[in-house]
Formats: structure tokens, sequence, C-alpha cells
């Protein structure tokens, strides 16, 4: 029997915490589904696409750490790549004639790429006799702090009424709803269901025995806005007790500049006790062996922390108005699961005292529901084997917040 087909929009951008959650889901998917997966980002390295996904890589855009979007392929201006971007989702849409288009954060999200998504869902929409259902992929919680914030939600309710027709939340309800980062909520006419955390499937490994020495593993995801605690990280190890026998291994993700990472190699030449890598193939089981966990506060390594069962301190990103890893450290810390250090705070010495701080944390045990790569599984094949064509075409209805059973 022939597997519906469904079309797969993710753009990461500035790290790479959308990807790896897109991945989890497109991989959980292949067994209902024709999964093809649009990607619009650079692919870091070490991360690798199941062949059972048909992978298009759109010419790649991303962020700068200004926020400015820029060209990740030399050969091209950003406008060259915008145009060869909006001719190739158009044709893979012609070609794969999805039954569902998934698409990952936008609307309320990912507003520079408007002008090629909203042609995809016009598309989509005029479909008289075969309209794909739109459905959207968001993550726990918005970023709730932009200059224009009203109207960015207002904008995002707007966009999502005429052309969605389900919101999945990456979450679960007992520790955020939608609401809580989009007020306006309220008037979503989609659907809106909750699916439980989405991870990638990993063996987890944690330490049973202590070692000689404590390990702090460093980490700040894909690494692109991460040398600030990195460096610190570095400065702080002089001031920490020797009789500690402490060792830092400093994993600095894919997207970490290189004249950053060769002055962090530089940093720590000769000096005793401190590690540096790209990157490592499972940090959930890296974390697991280690006796501290120091980081930012990412979807992904946040749940990386909770899987670990790892003593983890975090300095979350705040540059700007972004308040996302903020918000989420915050509520993980209300329930015991992590220390939490902000990063105007952030220095050489108040890092080495909460490290020492650190090796005596023990985390409360979290019951949160972590089946969301199933339940969404679940859930999509649900939507279209209980839609039609001429049920596609009614009013939607309106906005059901869904709790899945938990898996």
């Amino acid at each position: 029997m022939k597997k519906p087909a469904i079309l797969f929009y993710c753009q990461h951008a500035l790290g790479m915490g959308h990807l790896i959650r897109s991945l989890a889901l497109a991989q959980g998917l292949t067994e209902r589904f024709a999964v093809t997966f649009l990607n619009g980002g650079k692919m870091p390295e070490g991360v690798k696409f199941s062949p059972e996904i048909n992978v298009v890589h759109l010419p790649p855009l991303g962020f700068d750490q200004a926020n400015q979007l820029i060209s990740c392929d030399r050969r091209r201006s950003v406008d060259r790549a915008k145009q060869l971007r909006r001719q190739m989702i158009i044709e893979t849409f012609a070609v794969t004639k999805p039954e569902m288009i998934l698409i990952e954060l936008f609307p309320f999200g990912r507003k520079k790429f408007a002008d090629e998504l909203l042609p995809l869902l016009e598309m989509a929409k005029s479909q008289a006799m075969k309209r794909p259902l739109v459905v959207c992929s968001l993550r726990d919680l918005l970023v709730g702090k932009r200059r224009d914030q009203q109207r960015h939600n207002e904008r995002a309710v707007e966009i999502a009424n005429r052309f969605f027709d389900a919101i999945l939340v990456h979450t679960d309800p007992a520790f955020a709803r939608l609401e809580d980062s989009l007020p306006n909520a309220i008037h979503l006419q989609p659907t809106i269901h909750y699916t439980g955390f989405v991870q990638i499937e990993k063996n987890v490994r944690v330490k049973m025995a202590k070692q000689s020495g404590r390990k702090i593993v460093v980490s700040a995801g894909g690494g692109m806005v991460g040398f600030g605690l990195f460096n610190t990280a570095i400065e702080s190890y002089q001031r920490l007790p020797k009789n500690l026998g402490i060792e830092l291994k400093l994993i600095a993700g894919p997207f970490l500049p290189e004249a950053e990472f060769r002055s962090l190699s530089n940093k720590i030449r000769g000096r005793k006790g401190i590690q540096l890598v790209h990157v490592v193939k499972d940090l959930t089981a890296e974390l697991g062996a280690a006796d501290a966990s120091i980081s930012q506060c990412g979807y992904n390594t946040a749940l990386d922390i909770l899987r670990s069962r790892v003593s983890a301190l975090v300095v979350p990103f705040a540059n700007g108005l972004e308040d996302e890893q903020m918000n989420r450290a915050r509520r993980l810390e209300k329930m015991g699961a992590l220390q939490v250090l902000d990063q105007n705070d952030l220095s050489a010495e108040r890092l080495a005292e909460a490290m020492v701080e650190l090796l005596n944390f023990k985390p409360h045990p979290l019951n949160l529901n972590l089946q969301g790569v199933k339940t969404t599984a679940h859930l999509l094949d649900s939507l279209i084997r209980q839609s039609s064509d001429k049920c596609r075409q009614l009013p939607l209805p309106k906005a059901q917040f869904n709790s899945e059973v938990r898996l």
C-alpha cells in the first residue's frame, strides 16, 4: 500500500536545535509516510539523514550573530539563493503531490522566510480537489520579546487561520502551553495538539561508579553563540580548588566559527585537565558519564540534561530580545531539574563558584511526556485518515487544546 506523502519544511538558522528536532520527527514519520524533507540551512558536521527520507537541500541560508540573513554558500547572494529556493520549493510540491505539508515554526517565527512559504501555502490552498492538510510544528516555547511582539503575534494568528489545519506543540502541557508564549492563542482556529517532547532515540549511559577525577562537560548546542561560555569556562578553571580533581571537556559544536575554535585551542595549549573537541557522537552519553554539565538551555540540550540525569548548570543564551532559553531554564529550575546562571552574571569568578556548588547538586527527576515522535506520527496519521476532500473545504474548527495520551 502506497504511503501518504508528507512535505516537511525545516529552516535552521542560528543553531541546530530546529534541525535535530525535525530530523527526529522525519525519521519517526517514515514508517507511515513517504517523507520529503526540505532542508533550508547549512548541514552541520556529523548529521546524517536516513535513506528513507527524500532530502531536498535548498541553497542554505542562516543568520549571523547580529540576526541578519546570510547566504551559507559563497557562490550565491542572499537574493539569488532566495530566488532559487522559491523555485525549488514549488517544484518539489508539484512533483511530490503531498497529502500533508508540515512546516516547522512558521508563522510563529521565521518571518524572513515568508516570501518562500506564502507562495507554497497559496498553491496548496488552491488545490480545489486534493488540497493537502497544512500543519505547523512548534517547540515548547516561543520568543516573546520582539520589538513588534503584538503585531507579530497578530500576524502569526492571521496566517495560521488562513492556511493551517492543525498546530503541533512539542511539549508536555504540564510544562508549557502555547498561550504561555502566545497570549492571543485563543483566537487560533486550527486544532492545537500537545505531543510531548521530541527527542532522537538514544541508549543513555549513566555514570554508575565514581572515577578518580570529576568530569564537567561544557557545551553550547551548535556553538554559533557559545564562545563566551567556553572562554569563561577556561578562565574559571584556574580558580577551582585543585583538590577536587576537576577536568573540563569543552564540546565546541559544529557551528562555532573556526577562528574562535583556534582561539580556544591556543588558550588551553599546555594546560592539563582541559580538553576541547569539535563534536561528539552522542551528547546524552557524554553527559550521562560526567559528574556535571554546564551549557546553554536550548530545547535539545535541555532534553539531553533530563535524560542523562546529570547535575546541570545552564547559562541561557539571551542576546538581544531572545528569552526562550531563559524561560525554559527558569521553569526547569523551579521543578528542581537544574541550576541557572544569568548570562549577565557570567564571570570567571562566579562560574568557578557555581562549578563547585554544582558538584553537590542533585537534580529532581521529572515525569514529563517524552514520546513526541510516536505521538506526532500517530496524530498525523489520524488527521489524514479522518480528513476528506469535502471536509477540507469546510470552515476550520475552533481551537481545541488537546493533551495527547502518554504512549
